[in-house]
């Protein structure tokens, strides 16, 4: 993918190095599987552990350092390698080519989607990409690098551990950057429905319905999430910035994250009733109709089979 030299988009937030990252943990959002549990922590702090705290704050004091604005972000130089934060208040890393990359990704979604909602009259409100390591906190609850790049409807907010990458790579052999950037297109598809008031219809249905009518109808919403990311590479191409084999390295990610292989590499054995995101054929198929049509109307998977 030749994503150098092109337009970044200013709506990513780098809470990488952020020590005030949250727990871990996660609800209410839409995520891209990645095969891992929920861990949790809680606890406390100790009487002599505060007291220790103390004395090692007016040590670090006198000597001419103050923990408290390292605490809040300031840190105690502003050395090369990192920017400051005004919104967020914290350290977080400068724009290495990861941050560069996620930029342009996210650069190219808004042109594919404000061109798509303009012609239909609409307004596409850009969303926000949250670039962590390890937790930060969501309006969906607390987000862990466990769960996964997910988008949550509550904030309009797309989180991702960029450490996913290498398991992407390394676990699941789906390596490429159009296949990072087929992660980023599907959690801005989520956006899309919610836009659109998919997600919030699906949000108000699966109240009234089992864990297994649910699971159905999230591998619908997740297919057509893919679909859209589909409907970006299609524009994408059109533009001249795919290279060759980036489509398949798209194709390969959709293959090697569908239920069942996730299953079959976990467990050894598929439960289809369990299947939230959808089988590796359907990711493939749905990802490749979209990209072939470039059609919002071919991503209708709540009609007939998927």
């Amino acid at each position: 993918m030749e994503w150098r030299g092109r337009r970044q988009s200013d709506n990513v937030e780098d809470r990488r190095g952020d020590p005030t990252g949250g727990g871990f943990g996660r609800g209410g959002g839409f995520n891209f599987p990645s095969g891992g549990g929920v861990r949790r922590a809680g606890g406390g702090l100790s009487i002599g552990t505060i007291i220790f705290l103390v004395v090692i704050y007016f040590i670090f004091k006198m000597m001419g350092v103050d923990l408290l604005q390292v605490l809040e972000g300031g840190g105690m130089t502003s050395g090369p390698g990192y920017e400051q934060s005004q919104s967020e208040g914290t350290r977080t890393p400068a724009n290495d080519e990861m941050t560069a990359f996620m930029r342009t990704v996210l650069a190219e979604t808004e042109d594919t989607w404000q061109g798509i909602f303009q012609a239909q009259g609409r307004t596409y409100e850009e969303p926000r990409l949250v670039l962590f390591s390890g937790s930060t906190a969501s309006a969906c609850g607390s987000a862990s690098a466990a769960t996964g790049p997910f988008y949550c409807p509550g904030d309009h907010k797309l989180y991702l551990d960029t450490q996913f990458f290498q398991e992407l790579s390394n676990r699941f052999g789906a390596s490429g950057d159009f296949a990072e950037a087929y992660v980023v297109a599907h959690e801005v598809g989520h956006h899309v429905q919610n836009l659109l008031g998919i997600l919030p219809k699906f949000n108000q249905a699966r109240q009234r319905m089992s864990e297994e009518e649910a699971n159905k109808m999230s591998v619908r919403v997740e297919l057509q999430a893919d679909c859209f990311a589909g409907i970006w590479g299609k524009y994408t191409q059109q533009k001249g910035i795919l290279e060759a084999g980036d489509l398949e390295e798209a194709l390969n990610a959709a293959q090697q994250i569908g239920d069942d292989t996730l299953q079959k590499r976990s467990q050894g054995y598929v439960v289809p009733e369990s299947f939230n995101h959808g089988t590796s054929q359907q990711r493939v198929r749905w990802f490749k109709r979209g990209f072939d049509s470039g059609q919002l109307s071919a991503c209708d998977t709540f009609s007939g089979p998927v």
